[in-house]
């Protein structure tokens, strides 16, 4: 990417460290991305060529327009940029997006009558259900679940409408977000509340979040998104150190 600048350059270096993170911290494992809307052109989007996101460097990162196409760049893509391309599309007010299979997550995406809702502070995002998108719907009985075209990304978008996350039943989440590293926490946070949710439903009779409790939450603490984005960082580097030294 040449002819970038400064806040550029800085933007490109959170895109890696969100990868790493997102490996780190349980989130993602060979598979999985993340991405952030181009910040000069909102027509396009910054996502890794397809590669493992905890081994993502600078120099895998590609630029898609909003049909998911490469612009000059031959490399091989994530079959799911569609995912990134009709979000960006649809929600001008979304700057980054995470997909994710996470282990904790999958089960609620296949649970109708039993929601992921916010059960603690952290989560308050998640609000009173996330949405549930049904891939049989838009792409009949036979796909292999992934949104892997631009009919299907379009309808993944739609189910999304205006809010920050959606499961995809028997595959796993996305979540998206005004900034990369607030999609970021909030890809950690559905991971924490549904292992959270999942324990506390062994005990007993879970108390949830009210509406509006949640939305005082979310308003209060997504602002210091940069507080464990900073810890994560120095974690996800200092493991990568010890992973590349062996």
């Amino acid at each position: 990417m040449p002819n970038i600048t400064p806040e550029q350059d800085a933007l490109l270096n959170d895109l890696v460290d969100a990868n790493h993170i997102l490996f780190n911290e349980g989130v993602v494992d060979a598979f999985g991305h993340v991405s952030v809307r181009h910040p000069e052109n909102p027509e396009q989007f910054i996502l890794s060529r397809n590669r493992a996101p905890g081994l993502v460097e600078k120099e895998d990162l590609m630029i898609f327009n909003l049909d998911g196409q490469a612009v000059n760049d031959n490399r091989k893509p994530y079959l799911e940029r569609f995912i990134h391309g009709e979000i960006y599309r649809k929600r001008p007010d979304v700057m980054s997006i995470v997909h994710s299979h996470s282990a904790s997550v999958v089960p609620f995406s296949v649970l109708r009558n039993y929601p992921l809702r916010a059960m603690c502070h952290m989560s308050g995002f998640i609000g009173e259900g996330a949405p549930i998108f049904e891939i049989r719907e838009a792409g009949g009985n036979a796909t292999d679940l992934l949104i892997s075209s631009q009919h299907l990304g379009s309808a993944l978008a739609d189910s999304l409408a205006d809010h920050p996350l959606i499961l995809m039943r028997g595959h796993g989440s996305t979540v998206v977000a005004d900034s990369l590293k607030k999609a970021v926490y909030r890809a950690v946070y559905v991971e924490v509340n549904a292992r959270a949710q999942t324990e506390a439903s062994r005990l007993g009779k879970i108390e949830f979040l009210t509406k509006e409790e949640a939305a005082t939450a979310m308003n209060n603490i997504e602002g210091q998104a940069d507080r464990p984005w900073q810890l994560w960082k120095l974690r996800a580097r200092k493991a990568r150190d010890i992973l590349l030294a062996k």
